[in-house]
Parts: structure tokens; C-alpha cells; sequence
């Protein structure tokens, strides 16, 4: 028995080294937005200047765009026993029983084919269509997710008490929660939009003599496009039943 616990026994943690370059990039690129930011930020309310929560802004998005890639990196990792699953993310833990998995997936990462991360991450789905990222169990830092999944889902076998099976409520459940995520990716790429479309219109403000709207225009627009976007597309895409808790 000993041997068999053993042959399940894994630990997925950082083994390949961080992208160095492109984040050493992404520092002095976000250091220098964030020294000019303060730079002609003006707390005393001069017009020719942004305003105080600008650079503000900027500097608590960039730390904690930092913060979270170290904690990624130091802290977290997937551990696989006979038990069951446990994960440790950036901040918190959470665990599971192999009764309570309903299935492990690897799927295509949002980001893409860039090289400065994993094209293909590996997910845990419960009982409730609900998913959750096994961290470091990716193509980053294995050379074949596909063959570790189907080895551990092999592996495990003897330990639930029910088959590697599709269910359809859960199928349905997981293709609802997969349409309220596109959906509110596509909410986000186009308040991105928004926010751009906002600072010409405000550039404009300016060049024209107008009185500015630097908060509304950057930050309420965007926010309340992404927010209607977002539950108008949930509506349409998962059905009046999704937006039930």
C-alpha cells in the first residue's frame, strides 16, 4: 500500500526560473510611468498638472501588480496525496478529498502564446461547475501537462469513490461559468477601449479650453461600461437561470 501512496505523491512548485528580462522590462517601464506621474502630479491643485490621485494610482496598481507576481512565485504550489488535493495560492489555502473533484482539466491560458508565461493551465472542477487553478501545473514549468494530468487522474483512481465520468448538470454548470467569464473578459477588453476612447475626449477638453471631467471620464465611464457590459452579456450568453446565486 505504501507503494502505491507513493506513486501519487507530488508537489508542483516554481521549477523554472521567472522571465527575468521581461520583468525587469515591466519594472522600469512602470518606475519610469510612475516617476513622471509624480513628477508633474501637482497635490496643490495646479490646472496644467493631473491631479494627486493619478500618480497615487499608478503607484498602488504597480506595487500590487509586483506583489502578487512574488507571492506567485515564493509562495504558491499544488500538492497531490492520497487524500486528495491541496493548493496554496498567493494568499490563502484550500484543499479538497479526491470525493469531492469532479474533474482535472488542462485549458488554453487567457494570455495566449506569449512567451513570458504558461500557454496552457491546469484547473480543478468541483461538484458545482466551479474551477480552480492548480498552480505551477502548467507547460511553464512542465514540459507535458496533458501526459501529467492523465497520469494523476490515473493515478488517483483508486481513491474516489466515484469514475472519472462526465455529468451533464455539471457539464452545464461548467459551460455556464465558462460563458460569464468570456463574458466579462469581453467587458474588460472594451472598457479598456472606453478608457482610451475617454482620455481623447478629455485631450480634447483641453485643447479646446473646455472645463475637464479627468475623474469621470477615466474612471466612472469605464467602470460603469464594464459593469453594464458585463451583466448584459452574462444575460445574454448564460440565460436568465445564471444570474441566480
Amino acid at each position: 500500500m505504501g507503494g502505491d501512496t507513493d506513486a501519487i505523491e507530488r508537489v508542483y512548485r516554481r521549477r523554472r526560473r521567472p522571465p527575468w528580462l521581461q520583468l525587469g522590462i515591466a519594472v522600469l517601464i512602470g518606475g519610469n510611468a510612475l516617476l513622471h506621474a509624480g513628477r508633474f502630479g501637482d497635490p496643490y491643485g495646479d490646472r496644467y498638472g493631473p491631479p494627486l490621485w493619478m500618480p497615487l494610482s499608478v503607484g498602488v496598481l504597480f506595487t500590487a501588480t509586483l506583489v502578487r507576481i512574488v507571492l506567485e512565485q515564493l509562495r504558491a504550489y499544488t500538492r497531490v496525496t492520497a487524500s486528495g488535493i491541496s493548493v496554496q495560492g498567493r494568499l490563502r489555502s484550500r484543499s479538497w478529498y479526491w470525493a469531492d473533484v469532479y474533474d482535472i482539466r488542462v485549458e488554453p491560458a487567457l494570455r495566449g502564446s506569449g512567451s513570458s508565461g504558461p500557454r496552457w493551465l491546469t484547473y480543478l472542477y468541483d461538484f458545482e461547475g466551479r474551477r480552480h487553478l492548480l498552480w505551477h501545473l502548467d507547460d511553464w514549468q512542465l514540459g507535458d501537462p496533458y501526459a501529467e494530468v492523465s497520469e494523476l487522474c490515473l493515478a488517483a483512481a483508486p481513491y474516489r469513490s466515484l469514475a472519472w465520468e462526465p455529468s451533464p448538470r455539471v457539464e452545464e454548470l461548467i459551460r455556464r461559468g465558462a460563458a460569464r467569464r468570456k463574458a466579462w473578459t469581453r467587458a474588460g477588453y472594451s472598457a479598456i477601449v472606453v478608457f482610451f476612447a475617454m482620455f481623447a475626449v478629455d485631450i480634447w477638453e483641453v485643447a479646446t479650453g473646455r472645463p475637464e471631467h479627468l475623474f469621470l471620464l477615466l474612471v466612472v465611464v469605464p467602470l460603469a461600461f464594464f459593469g453594464a457590459l458585463g451583466a448584459v452579456l452574462q444575460r445574454l450568453t448564460t440565460g436568465p437561470a445564471a444570474a441566480q446565486p
